[in-house]
């Protein structure tokens, strides 16, 4: 947007289904891609970029959403301050519900750690 500044984006992410092949058993998890939807804004004069991001993949039964900020570090100006808060919520996948929550959970906190 010229008026502001900022460059939005909108876009959707292919990714490989990472869900262990034991519990790919059930049909609906036997899929092998999922599809995530998200948004970005980039602004260029306050040198930060916001994204906000959900699964189209299984809405029927889960819910994972997750925002992160990176903006420049007020002890360095060549550093990045990075934030990042998610949400998950498995229902409709009775005792499994608990299960698919723990991993997906472990496995995003992965990814905060690289």
């Amino acid at each position: 947007d010229l008026s502001t500044g900022i460059i939005y984006r909108r876009r959707i992410a292919t990714c490989k289904n990472v869900i262990p092949e034991i519990l790919r058993k059930f049909s609906v998890l036997k899929v092998p891609d999922i599809y995530l939807e998200e948004e970005s804004w980039l602004n260029m004069e306050k040198r930060s970029m916001a994204t906000k991001s959900h699964c189209l993949t299984w809405t029927q039964y889960a819910s994972l959403s997750e925002e992160s900020v990176f903006r420049e570090s007020l002890e360095n100006p060549n550093w990045t301050d990075f934030t990042q808060k998610g949400r998950i919520s498995v229902t409709g996948a009775g005792l499994l519900n608990c299960v698919l929550e723990t991993f997906a959970q472990s496995f995003l906190k992965q990814g905060v750690k690289k």
